[in-house]
């Protein structure tokens, strides 16, 4: 495939940006539906791009298409190249972010219509897109930085969308000042393993990681400086707090951000660097730990919330500590083996990466789920829904395909994915195993818990707003690519079903097939967990024949640690920054910044005003005194001439 029609899959949305935001934007009024045509167009594109280089990468003999690279940048001895690294990794990764990212958009032509931010709303999705492809495609770490940060800006710009509502001022605000802790530790690693080698090509740092020539503390504190990136971007514990508060946004957007952009962005970074990763058990362990626990904190919480959208957030955060468990698991697998090789480095990716391709599917879906009952009943609170399964049969029907999907149910894509994390994690880590097995309960219960509640018994009004509104279906255009990502959500797993997609990522293991994979154990009792997280979900929220309430009195402690999050919240914004604010630090830094800089720089521009005004007054519109100077300056340069000539 020709190396240029790969760079317009990043290239296209960036037009499409562009494009709007000069033309459309200015001068189309916000009523005029071409800037989603664009951005659909655009996207689509791409799509149709990245499905050809996936089939290119498959035909390959490596699963690797080796393109040239641009010189960038030449000082000194320093010559930074820009490049695509386009790999099996890649192609699945475009293939998630382009699929995802174009239903997306064409949800939005139903979801954003009459909003006045219409244009606006387009530009930047096609700028995040552009983004995220960017840190999928490039080649070193350099690169993938840049990527990383316009990601991290596109999330702020979109978490507050609606500026003029302080909640989404605040939570764009929180998640931009959360993950930058976690991008300091990325940037440190990219300087330490640049100070080091010399070099920021990803392929050279892997190939320097397995010959040894980096080994020791500086790859595993590399290693955990990429991880804490990872652990922003992916909102990991304890930087998971922006996650949920990020439900501010638009719906579309929170169903990007947490299926194929933001969050997938520190799962692919662990991934594509897993050969790093895998020199050092330390880091590795660290990754499992953190995925593990990770995982059955964020489910802990999303047993309790009320807002349908943010039991799908923590929904998002557990998956993503799944995903980093599976990671960890397969790198400490080989890992303990003290020397891995390169293909069995970047084929252990295989186990976390599969897993984040079907979760793109069903989470994306659960989103535009609830974007759409949202769309019919004015309100994000299940308390407030009840009996859309009769007015709403499509959303009902999609939102209960991603909910099996996402409890690990077979044939369903969830289940092919999940269960190998379960295996690996259990011969591995068999502590956080068992966690994940506890987990698998705690899923299948608050997602159907959330089912039950929302289209289940009767309908109980809605928004107050709504004024006894009743509910209905919502449009073809936001229907159509709900039943699509529901298609999806069933048949992505069957890429595995004997072993296909492990094959391609270059991992050795293989799945045993359709049914011979229940010949075994383990899936049998993921699915008899499941089952019953499902079971008891339906007695309390279905049939109502065990009391929620008095479940809740019962377990009262536990249900306000969960409720409030684990007070964490509070930890950070009303002891933590305070305590750092009477400390003394920021306010001697606020002092220097008021005093010192912002006295530098007024200064420079009273003093560039003032200067100014001296010579507006020479500009008097008098041909003969420009005239004049002109000739005083030709005088004075001949007199130079002649005196120092």
């Amino acid at each position: 495939m020709p190396s240029q029609l790969i760079w317009l899959i990043f290239l296209l949305p960036v037009f499409s940006f562009l494009i709007i935001s000069f033309f459309v934007k200015p001068f189309v009024k916000a009523e005029s539906r071409i800037a989603g045509y664009i951005t659909i167009a655009a996207i689509g594109t791409s799509l149709i791009l990245s499905l050809l280089t996936l089939i290119s990468v498959m035909a390959q003999p490596g699963h690797e298409l080796v393109l040239p690279d641009i010189n960038w940048l030449n000082v000194g001895d320093l010559n930074i190249r820009v490049g695509l690294l386009v790999d099996s990794l890649t192609a699945v990764m475009l293939v998630v972010v382009t699929t995802v990212s174009l239903m997306v958009q064409i949800y939005s032509q139903g979801y954003m219509q009459g909003d006045p931010g219409y244009h606006r709303y387009y530009a930047w999705m096609s700028l995040f897109t552009a983004s995220m492809l960017g840190v999928v495609l490039a080649d070193s770490l350099l690169l993938v930085f840049v990527f990383w940060e316009l990601v991290g800006l596109c999330s702020y710009l979109l978490i507050g969308f609606w500026f003029h509502r302080p909640s989404a001022a605040n939570a764009a605000k929180k998640a931009f000042i959360v993950t930058r802790f976690g991008d300091f530790g990325f940037l440190a690693a990219i300087l330490l393993l640049f100070a080091k080698t010399g070099t920021f090509d990803i392929a050279e740092l892997h190939k320097l990681a397995i010959a040894g020539a980096l080994a020791g503390s500086v790859l595993t504190w590399a290693a955990i400086g990429i991880f804490s990136g990872a652990m922003g971007k992916s909102a990991q514990f304890p930087l998971h707090i922006w996650l949920p508060d990020a439900m501010e946004g638009p719906t579309p957007v929170s169903a990007l951000i947490h299926a194929a952009t933001m969050v997938a962005a520190g799962v692919f970074l662990v991934a594509r660097t897993l050969p790093i990763f895998a020199q050092s058990v330390e880091a590795v362990t660290t990754v499992a730990i953190i995925g593990g626990v990770t995982a059955i904190f964020a489910a802990s919480m999303g047993l309790v919330m009320t807002d349908i959208k943010r039991v799908i957030a923590y929904s998002t955060i557990s998956q993503l500590g799944y995903m980093m468990l599976g990671l960890g698991a397969a790198g400490l697998a080989i890992a303990s083996e003290g020397h891995a090789t390169l293909e069995a480095a970047k084929g252990a990716a295989a186990i976390g990466i599969f897993h984040l391709f079907n979760h793109a599917f069903f989470k994306a879906l659960l989103f535009l789920g609830a974007g759409s009952v949202n769309h019919a009943t004015g309100t994000f609170d299940m308390r407030l829904m009840g009996g859309l399964r009769k007015t709403m049969p499509w959303t009902y029907a999609t939102f209960l395909t991603a909910a099996l999907s996402l409890s690990g149910i077979w044939p369903l894509s969830g289940f092919w994915s999940k269960d190998e994390i379960l295996a690996i994690a259990l011969e591995h880590q068999p502590i956080l195993g068992i966690l994940a097995m506890i987990t698998v309960f705690m899923t299948a219960f608050y997602i159907f818990r959330v089912l039950f509640l929302t289209f289940g018994g009767e309908y109980r009004g809605g928004s107050p707003e709504a004024h006894g509104a009743h509910p209905h279906e919502s449009p073809p255009v936001m229907v159509v690519p709900m039943v699509v990502l529901a298609v999806l959500a069933v048949v992505s797993g069957f890429w595995n079903v004997t072993g296909g997609f492990n094959a391609f990522m270059g991992h050795e293991v293989h799945a045993p097939g359709f049914f011979a994979i229940l010949a075994h154990g383990l899936p049998w009792l993921s699915l008899i967990i499941a089952g019953a997280g499902i079971l008891l979900a339906y007695l309390m929220y279905g049939s109502k024949k065990i009391s929620a309430e008095r479940i809740g009195t019962t377990f009262k402690p536990l249900y306000t640690l969960f409720l409030r999050k684990y007070f964490l919240d509070e930890l950070y914004e009303n002891i933590i920054v305070k305590i750092s604010l009477i400390g003394g630090l920021f306010a001697g830094l606020e002092k220097i910044d008021t005093y010192v800089v912002d006295g530098t720089v007024n200064g420079v521009a009273e003093g560039a005003y003032a200067e100014g005004g001296a010579i507006r007054r020479m500009q008097t519109g008098q041909l003969q005194l420009y005239g004049l100077a002109i000739g005083i300056g030709i005088i004075a340069i001949i007199l130079v001439m002649y005196i120092f000539g």
